[in-house]
């Protein structure tokens, strides 16, 4: 085989390497939950989520400065769209709802649907349109 194919086929592979993490980062920064039997079998009874709309879920600490960002551009969301609850937990406080949602960072921000099922997931301050655009079909 020649140098050039070698060369060729090595760029082919770099470039699909690179397409895939791209794509896997882009897809993790989407926050959208994939369905998981897991995930809708956890034990969210004690949250205080609502039964009749969405709930906005955001763990906080109060060491967690960028936590204040979320409860801002989340109150700001509830505040526009009636029908939307809004749960804060401090995570240092309940440790266990953290494990059990698999909360490894601060801040997180996860969207449960009327029947208790997590709909949506992103880390950080959030977006006041990307939490719109989650929670408008969930109020159809």
């Amino acid at each position: 085989m020649s140098s050039s194919w070698v060369l060729v086929i090595v760029v082919l592979v770099a470039a699909l390497g690179l397409a895939y993490v791209v794509g896997r980062l882009l897809t993790l920064r989407a926050g959208l939950l994939k369905a998981s039997e897991d995930a809708a079998n956890v034990d969210t009874s004690d949250l205080g989520l609502s039964e009749t709309g969405p709930t906005v879920l955001h763990f906080s600490a109060e060491w967690c400065g960028p936590c204040a960002g979320v409860r801002q551009v989340v109150d700001q969301v509830c505040a526009e769209l009636p029908g939307v609850a809004h749960v804060e937990i401090d995570m240092d406080a309940n440790p266990e709802a953290a494990r059990r949602l698999s909360v490894l960072s601060l801040p997180t921000t996860i969207i449960f649907d009327a029947d208790g099922r997590p709909r949506f997931r992103t880390h950080g301050v959030p977006k006041p349109a990307d939490l719109r655009s989650a929670l408008e079909p969930l109020l159809a």
